[in-house]
């Protein structure tokens, strides 16, 4: 697919085999868009503008002249990170929403953290077996959830919900409990997104690990069974929000075949403290199952 920051549309910007020629000599533009440190400056003054700002005042607000301002502006302009709008004599600059996250994601991509391939991970661990969850595992799944919810970057929940919230949000057929030495080391579970029937194969996932466990390819195994029980059962859209600082699980979850969708900012409070997430979302393979 081609990557691209235009009209504020930002596309899909890797593929299951690597970064596409197109894509290399894209990214390479934006790059070399930025290799200027005024340009940068003038960048991030529009960014965290309140809103369009005249060439005149953005060159007054980095020290520089007005033509050189204009010069670099166009330079932004031309590769999208900024868009122009003549009003009267005055030229009026403001940031390419798209560009807030597609250029975050571009380095992403180069840097092979983001490469989403259909399904799934074919290295497993040997010793990790994902199995349906049972009622004798709720103690230490609740014990797991909670030292995910220690970690400040797992959940915006702040208390670990009781067995009766989780038993009746979760879909009981998509309940997954990984054990590894005989002890139960994650879980995973997949909650509807909505109760309209035309959202009956839409379910947001979740997956947890032991706070011992982690590293050693528990959540690999977990979202591998996860996904393709999904796909089995019809289920077409998995989707989960992430902290943009868990980049272990968005890069596990591209693994699995889920592809970033965009950054919700500001989209609720954590602690007292206005916090992102990086929406995620995988298609399901089997496109007779999906009502489209």
């Amino acid at each position: 697919m081609n990557a691209t920051i235009d009209g504020g549309l930002y596309t899909e910007l890797v593929t299951s085999t690597g970064i596409h020629d197109q894509d290399a000599r894209t990214y390479a533009q934006w790059f070399a868009s930025l290799a200027d440190p005024t340009r940068v400056t003038l960048l991030h003054t529009v960014a965290v503008g309140p809103g369009e700002i005249t060439v005149g005042a953005l060159a007054e607000a980095v020290g520089i002249t007005q033509p050189t301002a204009s010069h670099h502006v166009r330079k932004l302009a031309d590769v999208g990170f900024v868009r122009l709008r003549k009003e009267g004599t005055a030229t009026l600059v403001s940031i390419n929403p798209a560009c807030c996250t597609g250029l975050p994601h571009a380095a992403d991509a180069v840097m092979g953290t983001i490469v989403t391939r259909p399904c799934c991970p074919t290295d497993l661990p040997t010793g990790v077996t994902v199995r349906p969850m049972t009622d004798a595992d709720w103690p230490d799944v609740r014990r797991i959830y909670t030292e995910g919810i220690a970690t400040g970057n797992a959940t915006f929940e702040t208390e670990t919900p009781t067995r009766r919230t989780l038993d009746t949000k979760w879909l009981p057929d998509h309940r997954w409990t990984a054990v590894r030495d005989g002890v139960v080391a994650g879980w995973a579970a997949a909650t509807p997104v909505s109760t309209r029937d035309c959202y009956a194969g839409v379910a947001e996932t979740s997956v947890y690990v032991a706070e011992s466990h982690r590293g050693q390819g528990v959540g690999k195994a977990l979202l591998h069974k996860q996904v393709t029980a999904a796909d089995e059962a019809g289920i077409w859209t998995l989707q989960t929000s992430i902290f943009p600082e868990n980049r272990a699980s968005i890069s596990l979850h591209h693994s699995a075949g889920f592809r970033t969708v965009g950054v919700r900012e500001r989209i609720a409070q954590h602690h007292g403290t206005w916090r992102d997430t990086v929406l995620l979302e995988r298609r399901s393979q089997t496109t007779a199952d999906c009502p489209c």
